[in-house]
């Protein structure tokens, strides 16, 4: 072990003879007969025989489906090197436990007619004129996109110029217009506006419809516009759900009796608009300015976290999020699952991250360890008899590719339980036949649509938040056009700390867009018989409050009392 805590490289354990011969195909795919030899069952040599299809992108061939290579112990966690690459990022520094394994991924056989479908439309990035050149081992490359990430005015507006039409459509309107110029300052203003930075990986980038961005399912969740944007309800909170009241210990959050949540990094892949942490999560904005360090982990957090968890008898259930769990480091991500795996009281655990949605291809890249150390927590987790979790966030069919497919069916492959929690946003998914479709294509790649959330009542999001009866006529809609188990459960987060409430369960006023819920399960810190309420967004024309008086946000600054 090195100065840094981490595992020096050890010697790569093979035993395997590769001979190959390849037969042509067409001009850009080959197939290639691979014979695998390892020595490595108690009866003798075993061997392999899988054809693999290889696609020729100028200078180099890649296999769509690749054997697995033996691999050393990583010696240090690819996110540290990453982070150089981007000013806002800070890898964790935690010793990791010893021991690790490959979990191989299986070759698959297919016809020459669907491997050729599958290269036809597989470069999709190529569209964007920065990307033109980029070839598929650049672009699938979790390096690479680290490198090109998209962050702060100095990187978009550039990039906004080279992919933008000179004309390009008004929300809501496709046949009213605005010059280029015109749209890229109402970006700007609407960065002014905004509760949270504006960072985007270059997957995100590539399946945004440039030609008509401010209608966008995709590019409405993280790019914002000023001339969108509506004034903040008056009853709204900067930490909406009240986590910072429910924290025993720095980085938990214990609101329900038998979970808690482990906030072990602030970091995302891309920060969306709606983020209910935005009082904590990513760099500083105009309107809201957060602490650094506020979920960033040190070996002194892990420990108070962990002795926590350890002295709650009555706990079974940790969530680790952030942040996004993307952003720990392989060896930590590993140590924080065996450290969970260890706690008696501890049965089920989960690892939330948008990634499989935001960039698919890191579950794809052999020289990135994250999948292989989530893929271990998950196989000593199966072998202890407990339970461990991928929970992801798909809001749209758009954001799915054949990468996403690809990524979704290695998870699938290795037995790694996969969840999707929805965000129901006004612009994005807010009418049946999208929805309809996502939970579709959630199933087809064997990720149970868990959770579809309302919008949180958190600052900047008016524009995208939906009236409750929004959420209900939708659950009445789906219900029994898609197979039970494939239906979500339709909550809301309620403020306050209420927690998560089935959304039909409310006594809703729609005059008013107020509706109230109790919840019976929270008994802590004096929550019994305690009731919350949701509103509906702010109305075109102004808003009626309880007491009959028109409300008037006050426009000051939201901070975040110095802490992130």
């Amino acid at each position: 072990m090195d100065t840094t805590g981490r595992l020096k490289a050890g010697p790569a354990q093979r035993n395997q003879d590769v001979s190959s011969f390849c037969l042509p195909v067409q001009p850009s795919t080959q197939l290639k007969l691979v014979r695998d030899t390892r020595d490595k069952s108690p009866l003798g040599t075993i061997t392999q025989y899988r054809i693999l299809y290889l696609v020729t992108y100028k200078d180099s061939t890649i296999p769509l489906n690749r054997s697995p290579k033996p691999e050393a112990k990583f010696p240090a966690s690819t996110a540290e090197q990453e982070s150089r690459h981007t000013s806002s990022e800070t890898s964790q520094s935690v010793p990791r436990a010893a021991g690790t394994s490959t979990t191989p991924a299986l070759a698959t056989t297919k016809s020459e007619q669907q491997v050729e479908e599958e290269v036809r439309g597989e470069e999709f990035w190529r569209e964007l004129a920065p990307y033109k050149d980029v070839s598929a081992k650049e672009f699938l490359s979790w390096r690479w996109s680290v490198k090109n990430v998209i962050e702060r005015k100095e990187k978009l507006i550039p990039f906004l110029a080279a992919v933008l039409p000179k004309e390009v459509p008004c929300s809501g309107s496709a046949a009213k217009l605005q010059s280029r110029d015109g749209f890229m300052r109402d970006v700007l203003e609407g960065m002014k506006e905004s509760s949270m930075h504006v960072r985007l990986m270059p997957y995100v980038l590539s399946r945004i419809n440039w030609k008509d961005p401010a209608n966008d399912p995709i590019f409405r969740q993280f790019i914002p516009l000023g001339s969108i944007m509506i004034r903040d309800h008056p009853m709204l909170k900067l930490d909406s759900l009240h986590e910072r009241a429910d924290s025993p210990v720095e980085n938990v959050v214990h609101r329900y009796r038998d979970r808690a949540l482990f906030l072990a990094v602030c970091i995302c892949p891309a920060y969306c608009a709606f983020c209910t942490r935005s009082y904590g999560v990513g760099p500083d904005t105009e309107l809201i300015s957060k602490a650094a360090d506020r979920f960033r982990l040190s070996n002194e957090k892990l420990d108070a976290a962990f002795t926590y968890f350890s002295t709650q008898e009555q706990l079974r259930d940790v969530v680790v999020s952030g942040g996004d769990a993307f952003y720990l480091e392989p060896h930590v991500l590993e140590m924080i699952g065996e450290r969970l795996i260890s706690l008696p009281n501890i049965k089920r655990f989960r690892f939330a991250s948008r990634g499989l949605a935001l960039s698919p291809h890191r579950f794809l890249d052999r020289d990135d360890k994250w999948t292989d150390a989530l893929i271990r927590v998950s196989d000593k987790a199966r072998k202890a008899g407990k339970h461990m979790a991928l929970h992801t966030h798909f809001n749209h069919p758009n954001e799915i590719s054949w990468v996403t497919e690809k990524a979704s069916r290695r998870l699938h492959e290795a037995a790694v339980k996969v969840r999707n929690q929805t965000v129901l946003l006004r612009g994005v998914n807010d009418n049946v036949e999208t929805m309809s479709t996502l939970l579709q294509k959630l199933a087809d790649m064997v990720i149970e649509p868990y959770y579809l959330y309302q919008c949180d009542m958190v600052p900047k999001v008016e524009h995208l938040r939906t009236p409750l009866q929004t959420i209900l006529d939708m659950e009445k809609q789906l219900r029994g056009s898609i197979s039970g188990f494939c239906m979500p459960h339709f909550v809301v987060d309620l403020p306050g700390g209420g927690g998560k409430q089935l959304a039909s369960t409310s006594s809703y006023d729609r005059e008013s867009g107020i509706s109230t819920f109790t919840a019976p399960a929270l008994t802590r810190q004096g929550k019994a018989g305690k009731v919350y309420k949701y509103y509906d967004p702010v109305k075109p024309g102004g808003l009626v409050s309880e007491q009959g008086k028109n409300e008037v946000p006050t426009g000051k600054v939201l901070e975040a009392e110095g802490q992130c």
